[in-house]
């Protein structure tokens, strides 16, 4: 075996094979760099469109809490009868129905700020059904629940102050 020969072959091979070698890594490198690229762009590009829709979104469950919000609820929905059960039923129903009219709008915001809405329209439900427990009528009903309201803060109220802030943070 004549060690010139390979050492000759080793001489033309080694320096193509470290020749790949760089060009395969810088290729890499640029691929890499071009799918980050692309995929930023992509993104940048949807949201564009998502941005809109979001805000949206936040404006509908903001008016939605606005809407329960037990002040404005039971200024707008006055009761048909004296019968306190006839009323508070058709207090829960106007809740009930703006909730399931902004039902999708979930798709639009965090979660966090769904569970939040949640809790809200859940506690004004909860507070009408236990106040209807303390009184005698319908007109009772709604005056227990007003002046509880400016006792204390209503739920909405939290609800709102953190869509504001999610908000502000989309924006930031």
């Amino acid at each position: 075996m004549d060690y010139s020969k390979i050492i000759d072959i080793a001489a033309y091979t080694l320096p193509s094979i470290v020749t790949g070698g760089v060009a395969y890594y810088i290729f890499n490198s640029y691929l890499k760099n071009e799918e980050g690229r692309r995929r930023f762009l992509l993104h940048k590009e949807s949201q564009k469109t998502a941005l809109p829709l979001r805000l949206q979104a936040y404006e509908r469950m903001a008016l939605f809490l606005e809407r329960i919000n037990p002040g404005k609820l039971l200024v707008r929905v006055a009761p048909l009868s004296i019968d306190k059960n006839d009323y508070e039923s058709l207090l829960i129903h106007h809740i009930e129905q703006e909730f399931e009219h902004n039902l999708t709008q979930q798709v639009y915001i965090s979660d966090e700020c769904w569970n939040i809405i949640l809790t809200a329209k859940n506690t004004i439900i909860q507070t009408i059904r236990k106040t209807t427990l303390q009184v005698e009528n319908a007109d009772k009903l709604r005056e227990k629940l007003l002046t509880d309201l400016l006792e204390k803060q209503s739920p909405t109220v939290l609800a709102l102050s953190f869509i504001k802030n999610e908000i502000t943070e989309i924006l930031g």
